[in-house]
């Protein structure tokens, strides 16, 4: 266990292992939520990478016809950049401790989300009604698959920003101390960054 040298604090001692006291009180530790966070943003990006590697395979086939994407996935993928930077104002809210601003923006960042995902029940109606399902070709099936996987993960994100919007409508988040806010909002933009990059390989493959 390290002690604080007494000719650079004054003081010697064990230094706390969970916490630094800061007059009389405790600035708690990250905790383990950052390790799992961590460790479920990792499973997500193999997850997807797994379906990259074989969406690259299946391309090489006789079969594969790429078919142009509805037009209303650019309309969500708006939906979903307003969403991620109603998460970003409402920490930043929280960092002025404006709590009200920051329900508010969470509110919105919700919305936006809940958008997104009719959005995308949308574009699979659009196709369905050229006659494009999930039988009709290769490149078909991997937008099906792909937009299903990632829609099911921005269901969970949802989950956790009602947590969230919740927390802060009881003012459990203030400037230095919203790690529960953080956490929400770095699994909430790199399911932005996923729903970019569908959207890159849909278009290029």
């Amino acid at each position: 266990m390290t002690s604080i040298p007494a000719g650079e604090a004054g003081v010697s001692g064990p230094i706390p292992p969970r916490a630094a006291v800061h007059g009389k009180h405790p600035i708690p530790s990250a905790g383990p939520y950052p390790m799992g966070l961590m460790a479920l943003l990792a499973t997500v990006s193999m997850l997807f990478a797994a379906f990259t590697a074989s969406m690259i395979v299946r391309r090489g086939g006789s079969d594969w016809v790429r078919i142009t994407l509805p037009s209303v996935v650019w309309i969500n993928t708006v939906l979903l950049a307003g969403s991620t930077v109603a998460v970003e104002m409402a920490r930043a809210a929280v960092r002025r401790d404006a709590s009200s601003r920051s329900v508010r923006w969470l509110a919105l960042g919700t919305v936006l989300g809940v958008l997104f995902l009719v959005g995308q029940v949308q574009a699979w109606v659009a196709w369905a009604a050229q006659g494009v399902f999930l039988p009709t070709s290769p490149h078909a099936s991997f937008f099906y698959m792909l937009t299903a996987i990632h829609g099911a993960h921005v269901i969970g994100g949802l989950g956790a920003m009602l947590w969230t919007l919740r927390r802060s409508a009881l003012g459990a988040y203030r400037s230095g101390a919203h790690l529960g806010l953080t956490h929400m909002a770095i699994f909430w933009h790199f399911m932005g960054a996923i729903w970019v990059y569908l959207l890159v390989l849909l278009s290029i493959l």
